[in-house]
């Protein structure tokens, strides 16, 4: 797939791509918006705020005032922990699903909230399925919620959320969804997808810069969560009943980031919304897988699985292969990705999101082959024990 559209603009100051799941490389017109000082406290601030709150709302496709958007200070981290330590009551027990980094580090953030948790981990890439989700459920009456990852960028895996929460909301019981590096290109509709709870960040999908998430919430859910926290700081309930009282944030807000996010909103809306930006970063994945194969690179996963936000591909057998030699070339090239994140076998990967179009991922892929000639490998094909693993999910 490609576009007829014209190449989006280069990076104005020269800056290599971010080939990553965010931070990701932004339009000028989100750094541009930074400029400008704003009070905190300030109507025109307070104005701000609600605006993107009310615009996030909407992207969740809420039209019956159910749900609210609560942003949170900090990374998107920041946010999982301010949900699970919100939402899930001191006496409440999580089923944590994890295929990899993220939902091992919702796991891990358990142990810090000294809350009951148990974990369903199905390895570096393996997706946690809705048949495996209610056996779970129904063998322990007291899960009291489910948190799964909607899009794991440790392997680029898109994972089957709308099964996993019809057996969550068929058993009674509530799903709060880690959308960090999905929403606003992969549709979670409140209206086709049940969840009580979801976060992302503003610096992915929706392309603007680090400094803070959002969690949308229903509002039921938001007025029990009072008295739950175990942090000052990261109390959604306080933070949401503060925001509703004085329009804003309990604490300093990233003020610039704020106004860059908003800009990145409007960007987002000409584009098409949800639909646009996923066609563009959909675009941008099979150009690039395509070209990637071509060079003799295998994907981790297969198309079925493969989101339209991160690629992970194994590392080619040839000895003169370093990663460290191949990042560095790309990185001089004008490409910085990212490494691998699976434990069983050495791999790469390649992020599709940010303000990016078909016109650079065919670049991306130019590089790809200058770098391999350069490092005098030959093939870049995997080892057997890669094919092995991938073959793992054909299952």
């Amino acid at each position: 797939m490609s576009t007829s559209a014209p190449p989006l603009p280069s990076p104005r100051l020269g800056e290599p791509y971010l080939l990553t799941p965010g931070p990701l490389t932004t339009a000028y017109e989100v750094k541009e918006a930074m400029l400008r000082d704003w009070g905190s406290w300030d109507a025109d601030f307070r104005a701000m705020t609600k605006s993107l709150c009310d615009q996030l709302v909407a992207l969740a496709g809420d039209t019956r005032g159910e749900f609210a958007c609560v942003p949170l200070q900090g990374s998107g981290s920041y946010c999982v922990e301010a949900m699970l330590g919100s939402f899930v009551p001191p006496g409440g027990k999580v089923l944590v699903l994890a295929n990899g980094a993220y939902g091992l580090r919702a796991a891990e953030t358990m142990k810090y909230l000294g809350r009951a948790f148990t974990l369903i981990d199905k390895g570096d890439y393996m997706p946690p399925r809705g048949d495996e989700v209610a056996a779970a459920l129904d063998a322990d009456p007291a899960i009291t919620h489910v948190i799964a990852i909607h899009c794991e960028t440790s392997s680029g895996i898109l994972n089957p959320v709308a099964e996993i929460s019809e057996a969550v909301h068929a058993r009674g019981r509530k799903l709060l969804i880690d959308s960090m590096s999905a929403f606003g290109a992969i549709d979670l509709d409140v209206n086709r997808i049940r969840y009580e709870a979801m976060v992302s960040s503003a610096n992915k999908c929706i392309e603007g810069v680090p400094g803070f998430g959002f969690v949308i919430a229903r509002k039921s859910e938001l007025e029990a969560a009072k008295g739950n926290s175990h942090s000052l700081a990261l109390d959604i309930h306080a933070q949401w009943a503060y925001l509703q009282k004085t329009g804003q944030w309990r604490y300093t807000p990233p003020t610039h980031v704020v106004a860059a996010f908003l800009k990145a909103l409007e960007i987002h809306a000409a584009e098409g919304g949800v639909a646009g930006r996923g066609a563009r970063y959909t675009s941008n994945r099979d150009v690039m897988v395509g070209g990637m194969r071509a060079l003799g690179f295998e994907t981790l996963l297969k198309d079925r699985w493969l989101s339209p936000i991160i690629v992970t591909f194994f590392c080619p057998a040839d000895p003169k292969f370093v990663f460290a030699d191949f990042y560095d070339k790309m990185k001089q090239k004008g490409f910085i990705i990212y490494p691998g994140k699976l434990t069983v076998v050495e791999s790469f990967r390649i992020g599709c999101i940010g303000r990016m179009d078909d016109h650079v991922m065919r670049k991306v892929v130019a590089a790809a082959g200058e770098a391999l000639a350069e490092m005098g490998v030959k093939s870049a094909a995997p080892p057997a024990a890669a094919l092995a693993e991938r073959a793992k999910l054909a299952a």
